[in-house]
């Protein structure tokens, strides 16, 4: 099939017809591009260029060809250049020269427009289902472990004891953020271009507004020109993906350190990890490691389609073709490790012994010395300095705060008396964290009823957007 036989006297060169065509990756787009044709056939019918048997014919069709090539039936030409033409070739060869009249008041560039706005907005929807559902393994797992202690960090090093809950819940707040990103971006996915043509609008009188009901959008472009050169909508897309892939890879690298034998914090189920062709004794924590790499290429997907758009200029220019694989590659490797991250979670074993070990040394309870001589109407800055003189002490002496005698205390500071040693203890001082948002234990059983009711309402608008 010819699209521009008219103009051009010589037929292009193998190597560019090749090099041009974005059939190899833009047959994802078939479901899509049928529904749209299907919602433009019944406008053309609406304006009175299709009759109405016409427009049946047309859309039964486009439904059997949507049937085989779900069944995997068709096999694409390369020299029909997209998944566009590649339709309306099959088409054609279904029901004649009839489907040349489907391509009347629409370009191939309000169609891949469409087809891409459509295709986002279904699978913005799965991605949200994939992000609930690590949020509630988190959640799930935070809820088994409010009483296990671990080592909070600041520069790697142990700065307070915290909650294991309390620092998984830290993650799912994350992916709260993620969630409410993706549903706002969702909004602006669901905006119908169709009906802009190549740029200036479609004649014979579409009604844009029909097609946009036919189809479910919420609202249309306004201005044509916007319609087929826009592609905000994926930078954003990709910039919620390239977040959600920042918090996995942070997850990620806890993971992998806190399964090491230096950490031994966890134990990942042997489902999600791998072994070495050399070393016997290996256990490898693989599925982290890979979702850390596995960041780069969706960050370098984002920072692909802000070079394409940069310096374009109004309205479509074929570098717009470069928007897809991206997008394609980007939405298959976030919801595959999403897929994966949820059950490593659930299955992951918590050694609670060398959580409660860790946290217990690098005087951790440190903060909590100078918070007992604040109480005592000691500033602050002296009260930090007179801790600092004991954690010196206890370091230069081979032991911890909880062990030093009342005497040695004194020495440092008279304030201290015999009750300071019930807030050494790692659970008084998890719990003198007693503040909105803080690790006592109280504080996270607020958070988790809190985030619980976040994560149901959220399920309840995914559902909502996909009736």
């Amino acid at each position: 099939m010819t699209l521009w036989g008219g103009r051009f006297s010589k037929a292009v060169d193998s190597f560019v017809e090749d090099f041009g065509a974005s059939i190899h990756f833009d047959h994802v787009l078939a479901h899509w591009d049928i529904v749209g044709s299907v919602a433009h056939s019944k406008a053309l019918a609406k304006a009175g260029v299709l009759s109405g048997k016409e427009q049946q014919k047309i859309s039964a069709a486009l439904w059997k060809l949507a049937e085989k090539i779900e069944s995997g039936k068709i096999k694409f030409s390369l020299s029909d250049e997209d998944i566009h033409m590649n339709i309306e070739r099959l088409l054609h060869g279904s029901i004649g020269d009839l489907a040349g009249k489907l391509h009347t008041g629409r370009s191939r560039n309000d169609q891949v427009a469409l087809d891409l706005h459509l295709y986002l907005r279904a699978q913005v929807l799965h991605l949200l289902e994939k992000c609930h559902a690590l949020q509630s393994a988190l959640i799930a797992k935070g809820l088994e472990h409010i009483d296990t202690l671990l080592p909070g960090y600041t520069h790697l090093q142990r700065a307070q004891p915290v909650s294991l809950a309390h620092h998984l819940l830290a993650y799912a707040a994350m992916l709260q953020r993620d969630m409410q990103r993706l549903q706002e971006g969702w909004h602006r996915i669901n905006v119908m271009p169709l009906g802009a043509g190549a740029l200036a609008g479609a004649g014979f009188g579409l009604d844009r507004d029909y097609v946009a009901q036919l189809l479910a959008f919420d609202s249309l472009y306004e201005n044509s020109m916007d319609a087929v050169s826009d592609r905000d909508f994926i930078i954003e897309f990709l910039s919620s993906a390239s977040m959600i892939m920042m918090h996995l890879s942070r997850l990620s690298e806890e993971l992998i350190l806190w399964s090491s034998q230096e950490f031994a914090f966890i134990e990942l189920d042997e489902g999600y990890s791998t072994g070495s062709s050399m070393m016997p004794q290996k256990k490898n924590p693989d599925v982290a490691e890979l979702v850390r790499g596995k960041t780069g290429r969706v960050y370098g997907a984002l920072m692909s389609m802000l070079t394409i758009l940069k310096g374009l200029p109004l309205t479509y220019n074929k570098d717009l073709q470069e928007d897809k694989e991206g997008v394609f590659d980007v939405m298959k490797t976030v919801q595959d490790c999403l897929t994966v991250y949820a059950p490593m979670i659930s299955t992951m074993k918590i050694n609670k012994n060398n959580m409660a070990r860790a946290a217990s040394g690098g005087f951790s309870n440190a903060t909590q010395v100078a918070d007992y001589l604040v109480a005592k109407a000691l500033p602050f800055r002296q009260a930090h300095e007179v801790a600092g003189k004991l954690v010196l002490h206890c370091i230069q002496n081979n032991t911890v705060l909880e062990e030093l005698p009342l005497s040695v205390m004194q020495q440092y500071s008279d304030l201290i008396d015999n009750d300071i040693y019930q807030q050494l203890a790692l659970t008084y001082v998890v719990d003198a964290r007693n503040v909105r948002g803080g690790t006592a234990r109280p504080q996270i059983r607020k958070q988790l009823d809190l985030i619980k009711k976040q994560s149901e309402a959220m399920q309840v608008s995914i559902v909502e957007k996909q009736k």
